[in-house]
Order: structure tokens, then sequence, then C-alpha cells
């Protein structure tokens, strides 16, 4: 069995639970933070929803500059309700499965950068950073998701077995 296989259930299953965390953001909160240096709750959800979009230039090319010399600095989009955050994610969760189909272990064995002004600020073989910066990356960013619906009453939803709201 190829990486990418063994991959591929732990990648559906984790991504099926972002949606659910996803759908529970509420429009009327988009622009709530817990605290001055934090995203905002449609910030941060915009940020989980746009992670798979960077499976396939993880995979396909072999590194990638935030702010190539020259070039535009990566934007993060900007997005306006809990139905664009869901479409833009529910558009990249396909190409991201795709591409992590596609993978060979030849390919996820081979190094991969990521840059900022030209500037390599990691580099790692594919392999970890489809697990570390954008699997567990998503993960992390979920799981603040969940605190923050916690903090405004909206019920949150279980990950790997019911959560407190579900068990009621």
């Amino acid at each position: 069995m190829g990486m990418n296989q063994a991959l591929l259930p732990e990648f559906d299953q984790e991504f099926a639970n972002t949606r659910k965390m996803l759908e529970r953001v509420p429009d009327d909160k988009l622009a709530w933070k817990p605290h001055a240096k934090s995203f905002s709750m449609g910030e941060l959800a915009t940020h989980i929803a746009e992670v798979p979009g960077w499976m396939g230039v993880t995979i396909e090319q072999d590194s990638f500059d935030v702010a190539p010399p020259g070039g535009q600095t990566y934007q993060r989009p900007k997005l306006g309700s809990t139905k664009e955050i869901l479409a833009m994610f529910d558009k990249n969760l396909p190409i991201a499965r795709a591409a992590l189909e596609r993978a060979t272990d030849q390919k996820l064995l081979a190094p991969w950068s990521f840059l900022k002004g030209g500037q390599v600020m990691f580099a790692m073989p594919r392999i970890a950073v489809v697990r570390s910066f954008l699997m567990n990356h998503n993960i992390h960013h979920r799981a603040q998701l969940g605190v923050y619906l916690r903090l405004n009453d909206v019920p949150v939803p279980g990950m790997y077995g019911p959560s407190a709201d579900e068990m009621m």
C-alpha cells in the first residue's frame, strides 16, 4: 500500500469533521474575536477552508513562496458569509483529495520548501508537509474554531464521538 492510500481514510475523516465545524459558524459572528491578537471567527473559518487548497501546490510543486521577490504576496481570500466559506472548502476539498490520490511514494518522500521573500522558512519531505502543514494545521485551527463556537454558545459538533452538545 502506498503512503497516499494510507493517508486517504484519515484525510476523509478529518476533513469531514472540519466541514461539520465550519457549518456551525454563524454569519452574525464572523467579526467576533476572543482577543485583539486573534483571527476573527470569519477569518479563522476562511483560513480553515483554504488549507485544503494548498495540497495541490504541496504535491505538484517543489516549493511555494508566500511573498516572492518581485511578485505578489499571497493574500487570504475575504469571504463574507458561512455559505461562501463552505463553498470555498467544498471547491478545494476534491482537488486536494485528487492530488493526494495521484501522489506516489517517490513524490511524497521528495523535499518541499516553504519560502518567504525567497528565504526558506522550512523544508521537509512532502509527506511531512501533508501531515503537519496541511492536516495537523487544519486540525489545530478547527479546534480553535470549536472554542470560538463554545464561547458564543453555538453547539459544537463531535469530532471523534459525540460532543457535550450532542449528548443532551
